[in-house]
């Protein structure tokens, strides 16, 4: 089940504020500023930020290239 897109459209990274990219439920959310993944539980984002996982650098390298060739659209503006 992925999330509704008016749900992507609204959502934001509680700790700064910014748009999140959805890399798909097994995935989640991610913030590239901070480096952090909110997870996606049946369908719904947990966007608790002590529930927040810290992405390694080679992860996070590889969803900043996703972004950066279009692959991944934040939630909002940028």
């Amino acid at each position: 089940m992925s999330l509704d897109p008016r749900l992507l459209a609204v959502l934001a990274c509680p700790v700064d504020k910014g748009p999140l990219y959805y890399l798909g439920d097994e995935q989640g959310l991610y913030n590239p500023r901070l480096r952090r993944r909110y997870v996606v539980r049946e369908g719904i984002p947990v966007m608790l930020p002590d529930e927040a996982v810290t992405v390694e650098a080679a992860d996070a390298d590889a969803f900043d290239a996703r972004i950066a060739s279009g692959d991944l659209a934040p939630t909002f503006g940028a």
